[in-house]
């Protein structure tokens, strides 16, 4: 089957591209599952952009701007013909694993679980804002990564605890969570190597 059948018999609302096959997601899919779906969800992930199953123009272009778009690869802003500007987002995994990493190691969780995922796209997610939604973005500004990191360390402490894996804190620590996990934090600034001094000749 198809895939084109495949669209048209099950009316999937989702298009996950693992491929790197270029152009994968055609004209006519997509149209297709735009009828059939108030926001398909696009994201061809695959990279480098050559290789992506779809450009976000054509993603916006063929849904009518009705599609939530995320890709592997970077694409400029898209401006239709009725003059929206839409904001594709990369979809990566910078914006979960830095978080996900420093709560499991600040904790001492022996194990990653499930929900413990769930919980870090959970506050990802609502990193996002309206305005950024608005303008088709599926993730907040990379210059917020910061927060989003501290963000998902809280919530994996939060659900670790909740099951009893935070065996390296105590209730001083998670009382004052978001404090603790913020000092906790890597902050990159480097002290010079060389003294300046002033020479007087």
């Amino acid at each position: 089957m198809s895939l084109i059948e495949t669209m048209k018999k099950y009316k999937p609302t989702i298009l996950l591209g693992l491929t790197a096959v270029g152009e994968l997601f055609t004209k006519d899919l997509i149209s297709e599952m735009a009828l059939n779906c108030e926001r398909p969800i696009i994201f061809p992930l695959s990279n480098p952009t050559h290789k992506a199953e779809c450009t976000a123009e054509q993603a916006y272009e063929w849904t009518d701007g009705k599609c939530i778009f995320a890709s592997g690869s970077p694409f400029d802003p898209v401006t239709l013909k009725d003059g929206r500007t839409f904001y594709p987002t990369q979809c990566n995994n910078m914006f979960v694993f830095p978080g996900l990493g420093l709560g499991v190691t600040l904790c001492g969780a022996q194990t990653v679980t499930d929900k413990m995922l769930y919980v870090a796209a959970e506050a990802l997610a609502n990193h996002v804002s309206d305005e950024e939604l608005q303008s088709g973005k599926v993730f907040p500004n990379v210059g917020t990564i910061r927060d989003v990191s501290h963000k998902v360390a809280c919530a994996v402490v939060r659900e670790a605890a909740r099951t009893g894996q935070a065996s390296k804190l105590g209730a001083k620590e998670l009382n004052d969570l978001e404090t603790f996990v913020r000092s906790k934090m890597y902050d990159p600034v480097y002290v010079p190597l060389v003294e300046k001094r002033a020479l007087n000749l």
